[in-house]
């Protein structure tokens, strides 16, 4: 893959991520990782090569099988939080009243049923990051994919926003990519973890994290896990620019 005619930012990328599974991706800025998620979203088309979610070329469902959570919350800032999570379900044509009893229902499951009649602007940055997971949750779909989305987040909302969404990934089963430069919040989310690196990027090395969920935070101080957060680290030192 590459942009018009820059360089070649990703190359002899092979990645297989089983159904229901939830899998982080960190690496170096700029080795590719953002690029990799849109080429799965369908949002770009490889130039050679393929991409298949359920056997299916993203790029014909026109986003219908993926969410895609961004850094940026990008809400509509004239739409309340109800409005704003139910977006995408009138776009797609969804009758008034099944869109709001989904968006209500999701408002609730990420805790934000009191403020369903609240503008962004009237939000904190945590809320808003919220409203976004629940808009792209909206449509149900079988891959989720997290574009370091709790990077404008302190460090107490950070922990207990990522312990609520393996809460929700466990109850709903969609699948999970999930990209960040935090390397323990990397271990502590995902089943496995894959190191990119390199110009152009590419997957460097995976590393499995046979932890049992639910997981509390208390993990974060054993010694099993401080191993893996030491090996992925050690990845990354061997990819670094």
């Amino acid at each position: 893959m590459r942009y018009e005619e820059g360089p070649v930012v990703l190359d002899g990328v092979g990645l297989d991520v089983p159904a229901g599974s939830f899998q982080a991706i960190v690496g170096p800025s700029g080795c590719g990782k953002s690029t990799m998620l849109r080429l799965i979203a369908g949002l770009l088309v490889p130039l050679a090569g393929s991409v298949r979610v359920e056997g299916r070329d993203p790029c014909r469902e026109h986003g219908r099988m993926t969410g895609f959570v961004f850094q940026e919350p990008t809400l509509m800032p004239w739409l309340t939080v109800r409005g704003n999570i139910a977006l995408l379900l009138r776009l797609r044509g969804l009758k008034k009243d099944e869109r709001e009893n989904r968006a209500e229902n999701l408002a609730r499951m990420l805790g934000l049923g009191d403020f369903l009649d609240y503008y962004p602007r009237q939000l904190s940055g945590g809320m808003k990051m919220r409203v976004s997971v629940a808009r792209a949750l909206s449509v149900a779909p079988k891959v989720m994919l997290f574009d370091e989305p709790f990077a404008g987040l302190d460090a107490i909302s950070r922990d207990r926003f990522g312990e609520e969404l393996l809460e929700i990934w466990r109850s709903e089963g969609w699948t999970a990519l999930f990209v960040t430069h935090n390397v323990p919040e990397a271990v502590f989310l995902s089943q496995r973890v894959h190191v990119m690196g390199g110009r152009p990027g590419r997957i460097a090395k995976s590393v499995e994290v046979p932890l049992p969920y639910p997981r509390a935070l208390s993990l974060r101080n054993t010694p099993e896990f401080q191993k893996i957060v030491a090996e992925v680290s050690a990845g990354l030192r061997e990819v670094a620019p």
